[in-house]
């Protein structure tokens, strides 16, 4: 499978969110599902069916959170530069409107589809590559939208 790129601080956020979730949140829901389970018949019992809902989820997010550090390229961004756009990359950007984009391309588990793009996102597919005074063309559901790139940099 195809590594993907993950800056350092996102790698280890997950791998802190992991720990939590199999140290803390995990055990903490395992012992709920038991006391519900103590309570006898199971098919009306609504703290044992949303104890279960529960678990499901935190082992849903673990096997996600494996899949990603399993297929993470970790880039030290704070080590890069340059004048283009990439992966790790501070960008400012402005629209036909005069709407100034302001945001830092990272990884899809990363993004906060505001201030933090996806590398992957449309916009980040867009800006990929680019320098300050080029434009790129967005297409997003909506339609096309054009961007200058006004600023590129690395560190704050």
């Amino acid at each position: 499978m195809e590594k993907k790129p993950i800056s350092r601080q996102g790698f280890d956020n997950l791998l802190k969110e992991l720990k939590d979730l199999k140290e803390n949140q995990r055990p903490e829901i395992l012992k709920v599902v038991q006391w519900a389970r103590s309570l006898g018949d199971l098919s009306e019992n609504a703290d044992y069916s949303a104890a279960k809902e529960k678990q499901r989820q935190i082992d849903a997010r673990i096997r996600f959170i494996e899949g990603v550090i399993e297929n993470a390229a970790v880039i030290d961004i704070e080590s890069l530069t340059g004048d283009r756009i990439m992966f790790g990359a501070r960008v400012v950007a402005e629209d036909e409107e005069g709407n100034k984009l302001q945001c830092r391309i990272l990884s899809d588990v990363e993004s906060d589809g505001r201030t933090v793009i996806s590398c992957t996102s449309p916009v980040g597919r867009a800006m990929i590559g680019r320098c300050v005074g080029d434009t790129c063309v967005v297409r997003l559901p909506g339609g096309e939208k054009e961007y200058e790139i006004l600023e590129v940099k690395f560190k704050e």
